[in-house]
């Protein structure tokens, strides 16, 4: 079983505890109106889907509840490190 770190609890869990966000360090725009519908959903879907290293959102859903930030390796799914969510991408 995987083992995810919890950078708010300081523990690690097993992976069924989490739940994967999406791509970290996307900016919401600053005015979504002025977007046009190709930059939109440029915006809502388009990811950059690496392969090798990749900086997650995750979710500890079941214990803090809280979003947090990780660097996962795609190819051999290790967590290199995670971090609270709001700091300096790693």
């Amino acid at each position: 079983m995987l083992l995810i770190h919890c950078p708010y609890c300081d523990e690690k869990r097993p992976e069924i505890e989490f739940a994967y966000g999406g791509e970290a360090h996307i900016a919401r725009p600053l005015d979504p109106s002025a977007l046009s519908d190709e930059e939109w959903e440029t915006y809502l879907f388009i990811r950059s889907n690496a392969r090798g290293r990749h900086h997650e959102r995750w979710r500890h859903i079941h214990g803090c509840g809280r979003f947090f930030n990780a660097v996962r390796d795609t190819v051999t799914d290790k967590f290199e490190t995670t971090y609270k969510a709001g700091e300096e991408r790693r």
